[in-house]
């Protein structure tokens, strides 16, 4: 979720921020093909969209979010942002060799879910109660290699300006309040059910669109989203973990996501204006994104008295402690590049196809994992909920293949 966040996812989260930044997962896509030429993110937009269910949350981070202005599928968590084949920055084309396509998306699929997984390890297998400096410590990390890979010419960043930071403020806002969100339902919901109540993202960014921008959605997209929605009331009925803190904190994180998939789309032809190159590139949205994240991430540490915390908890002396929560880190922007790489190898029906299969085995994973105790009814409201992802994926495809 560190630069998804999403990531970090995106979506996937994220999560993943999962994700969150999953996260999520992923944050499901904002369309912006027939509007404006451009496409949008992790993430599974419907954050959770197509990738990390906690964009990751699987917020990754920033990932997810420029998933949704172009896929129609927002995941956050996570996230995660990604731009077009034509857009893909300096500096990433991939070595090639045989197999690209599928190579890229075992690495896209891996990073996501593993995004998800650590942070859901983090949380609840270390019972880290301080989600908010998880956050800030993964955006460091994500900062820090962004601007070194920057500055070593493998990548290029727009650099960050006060009029661009006054622009992104906003959405910004509502980035860090995702990802923390996303942070703490994951800590008490299931991976599994983090993915499918995800779902609900779209719907809300369904009517968000409809009433902002008068967008019209097909009838099978809106078939799938009354799916999601059911598949959401059946599996939080049936889970046998239920949480209601952690509900309410997922149910927060849904309108959080789908709001920074709305303003974002506003706010990136303002944004794009005011920088040097007349762009903003994916890895210019995640240093900017968790960048301008750090200091009110550590403001928020201070408010909700985590120095205290932190402090006291005998986790902080242990290496292997260190050791994952700077592997969550890396893998928030291991989803940055993954998610660009496995884009410009298929393209954007392959990519969100893919997304939305792709929380089929984080769920089940999740579920083995952390030893999730379930039923039968839990189990298949769960799966219904992931089937109505790839329908509400195949439903955007048919809807773009019509207007484009």
């Amino acid at each position: 979720m560190g630069s998804r966040a999403l990531s970090a996812g995106a979506s996937f989260d994220s999560p993943d921020l999962a994700f969150e930044r999953n996260h999520a997962e992923d944050v499901s896509k904002v369309r912006w093909n027939g509007e404006r030429g451009h496409k949008f993110h992790e993430s599974n937009g419907v954050v959770e969209q197509s990738s990390s269910p906690v964009r990751r949350d699987v917020v990754s981070r920033s990932l997810s979010a420029i998933k949704a202005l172009e896929n129609d599928e927002i995941d956050l968590e996570g996230g995660r942002l990604e731009k077009g084949r034509d857009r893909m920055v300096r500096g990433s084309r991939a070595v090639k060799f045989p197999n690209q396509a599928l190579l890229s998306g075992c690495a896209y699929c891996i990073s996501s879910c593993s995004m998800i997984l650590v942070n859901k390890f983090v949380l609840s297998g270390y019972n880290f109660d301080a989600g908010i400096s998880l956050m800030v410590y993964q955006n460091f990390i994500s900062v820090i290699t962004v601007t070194i890979l920057s500055f070593l010419g493998v990548i290029s960043t727009e650099p960050l300006t006060w009029r661009l930071i006054k622009v992104w403020l906003p959405v910004n806002v509502i980035f860090v309040g995702m990802l923390i969100t996303s942070m703490f339902s994951l800590k008490y919901i299931n991976v599994a059910m983090v993915t499918v109540l995800k779902n609900v993202t779209n719907v809300i960014t369904a009517v968000g669109e409809m009433y902002l921008f008068n967008k019209r959605h097909d009838n099978r997209v809106w078939a799938a989203l009354f799916l999601m929605i059911i598949s959401a009331i059946s599996g939080g009925i049936t889970d046998l973990s239920f949480h209601a803190v952690g509900y309410a904190w997922q149910i927060i994180n849904c309108f959080l996501t789908a709001s920074y998939s709305l303003t974002l789309r506003r706010v990136m032809d303002t944004a794009k204006q005011v920088t040097k190159s007349g762009n903003l590139n994916e890895f210019s949205m995640v240093l900017l994104n968790n960048s301008l994240s750090l200091p009110l991430g550590v403001l928020l540490v201070i408010v909700f008295n985590e120095v205290d915390y932190l402090s006291r908890t005998p986790l902080l002396r242990l290496p292997s402690f260190w050791l994952v929560i700077t592997l969550s880190g890396f893998l928030g922007l291991a989803i940055s590049f993954t998610s660009m790489w496995f884009l410009h190898q298929t393209g954007a029906t392959t990519y969100s196809l893919v997304g939305s299969l792709n929380k089929i085995p984080l769920s089940v994973a999740g579920i083995l994992l952390f030893k999730v105790p379930t039923s039968l009814e839990n189990s298949a409201s769960i799966f219904f909920g992931l089937l109505a992802g790839v329908f509400f994926a195949r439903a955007k495809m048919w809807e773009r293949s019509q207007s484009g």
